[in-house]
């Protein structure tokens, strides 16, 4: 499941996109249209900068911006930046599965296909997509 950081996070990346006049965009303006307490977005955009995602500047004239183009975002990275990897079952949630029953699970096979789809639907995603 989706949490509330991933979510945001993607409204996040939507505002500022749709909002862009070459500056940097106030948190309190993204919070605003977006309805989102900004003490949650401060959370949230912190790591989003640390991830890469967004450039912030502090001071007058500061705010937050894109890194990069709308097209050059994929959903999957956001979210996974935001949520982890997106895993549906624990033995595949890290990249080596260790799972004392990975030869005889009948189950496995299953997950993987489905775990499959799942990144392949949001990295085919981009934010661009969203606009």
């Amino acid at each position: 499941m989706i949490s509330t950081r991933g979510r945001y996070a993607i409204r996040v990346m939507i505002d500022l996109a749709q909002n862009n006049a070459g500056s940097c965009i106030p948190l309190k303006d993204i919070a605003e249209r977006q309805q989102i307490s900004k003490k949650y977005l401060e959370i949230i955009v912190k790591d989003m900068v640390a991830g890469g995602l967004l450039k912030g500047v502090s001071g007058k004239g500061g705010g937050y911006r894109l890194s990069r183009r709308p097209e050059e975002y994929s959903i999957g990275e956001i979210l996974e930046l935001m949520e982890g990897p997106l895993s549906s079952v624990a033995c595949l949630a890290e990249h080596q599965n260790t799972c004392p029953r990975k030869a005889v699970c009948q189950t496995l096979p299953m997950w993987t296909e489905f775990d499959q789809m799942v990144h392949d639907f949001f990295f085919g995603k981009k934010l661009s997509d969203l606009l």
